[in-house]
C-alpha cells in the first residue's frame, strides 16, 4: 500500500507531532507517525536499490509520492 499524498500543511503538522512525541520519549510512536509522511521519490528509489523491495513493502513507509512519480507498479520494475 502506497499511502496517500499530503498537503504541505499536513506534512508540517505531522512532523511537529512526531517531534513532540520524540521529545516526550515516545520513540516508537514518533517513528510510526513519521512513516506516514510521504517518502521523497529519489529516496524511495535509493531505498529500493539498497535495501530492497521487500523492506519497502513491509516497512509501512508512505510511498505515495514515489508512486505518483514512477507509476503504480514501480516497485516491481
Amino acid at each position: 500500500m502506497a499511502g496517500r499524498l499530503l498537503t504541505q500543511r499536513e506534512k508540517a503538522d505531522i512532523m511537529m507531532k512526531a517531534i513532540d512525541l520524540d521529545d516526550a520519549g515516545k520513540k516508537d510512536e514518533a517513528m510510526a507517525l513519521f512513516k506516514t509522511l510521504p517518502m521523497p521519490p529519489f529516496l524511495a528509489k535509493v531505498m529500493k536499490e539498497k535495501v530492497g523491495v521487500n523492506y519497502l513493502t513491509t516497512s509501512k513507509w508512505n510511498l505515495a509520492e514515489a508512486e505518483a512519480a514512477f507509476g503504480q507498479d514501480w516497485l516491481n520494475r
